[in-house]
């Protein structure tokens, strides 16, 4: 990796539609695999001449909440290893070493409603995406999530996969105290940051919030590891969205753009992370290949 700062892709359902892929609700970014794998390809190949060096992988909405019960059984492992495979090439043709491949394991019921995480389900979901993304993937990001019960779900799904892990967790974009940022369970960093350690994770990130709410959780997840002796690398990605509150349903409300949040807007933000001690920095819902590339140039 370049650098001191590893760079993250942005978002891929954003960047899907602009394109033109096929892409509507409740499918969202799962309809470009089913209907235009190319769009795919294309997306992952945007943000790797733009500077990611990781890319993760198109499987964040291969679950029954978007693509319903029905085609989950028929065609969710079919789906997540074409995922995979359009990622791996991609960071293949890049050249050798310069960009892994990151497996997407996303919120299994729901982004933001941790609420509806059914841990006796959870196993089930968690192995067609993992057996069928394995061959594929450089390390595992589980993402966008809301509570520590779905990270402990994703490390006992893993068993003895031996590649990092990485943990990424969503925060309350409308808690109302921004010195003391809550996971969307209403857990803390603090606790967050420890069961992330106890789990033998690679990294623990911050994604898919407001960035007004990123830069306190960063400071306070640094505290955490220090208290702990530990020096797991920290992350953020945030997205573009407006607040996002606890009853927001991800894949039936229109979500609004910030247009402020342009690129030289979001890297004023991600300096201020990199102060605060992050070290891994990218994009989420609206953080588009442009973003990155100011990133890439800022800290590359």
């Amino acid at each position: 990796m370049s650098g001191s700062i590893v760079i993250l892709d942005g978002s891929m359902g954003q960047e899907l539609e602009t394109a033109g892929a096929p892409f509507r609700r409740p499918e969202w970014s799962a309809l470009a695999l089913m209907e235009g794998p190319d769009h795919v390809r294309r997306a992952h190949d945007a943000y790797v001449a733009a500077g990611a060096e990781i890319l993760t992988t198109n499987a964040y909405a291969l679950v029954p909440y978007h693509i319903g019960e029905a085609r989950f059984a028929a065609d969710a492992a079919r789906l997540a290893a074409l995922a995979g495979r359009l990622a791996r090439e991609a960071a293949d043709a890049a050249g050798e070493g310069r960009v892994r491949v990151a497996g997407c394991l996303p919120p299994l019921f729901g982004s933001y409603r941790p609420d509806l995480f059914d841990p006796a389900r959870a196993p089930e979901l968690l192995a067609v995406l993992i057996g069928a993304q394995a061959p594929y993937v450089d390390l595992w990001l589980a993402e966008t999530m809301g509570s520590i019960a779905e990270v402990e779900a994703v490390r006992t799904a893993l068993k003895d996969d031996g590649r990092p892990l990485w943990l990424a967790f969503t925060l309350k974009d409308d808690h109302p105290d921004l010195a003391d940022p809550r996971l969307r369970s209403h857990e803390t960093v603090d606790d967050a940051v420890r069961a992330a350690v106890r789990l033998g994770a690679g990294a623990v990130l911050f994604n898919c919030s407001q960035p007004e709410v990123m830069g306190a959780a960063v400071s306070l997840a640094c505290q955490t590891l220090r208290d702990l002796g530990g020096d797991l690398p920290v992350g953020v990605y945030a997205n573009a969205y407006v607040p996002m509150t606890d009853d927001t349903e991800s894949n039936t409300d229109t979500a609004i753009l910030r247009p402020e949040l342009d690129p030289p807007a979001y890297l004023d933000f991600a300096r201020g992370w990199v102060r605060r001690g992050a070290t891994i920095i990218g994009g989420c819902c609206g953080i588009g290949p442009e973003h990155v590339a100011a990133l890439r140039r800022a800290f590359g």
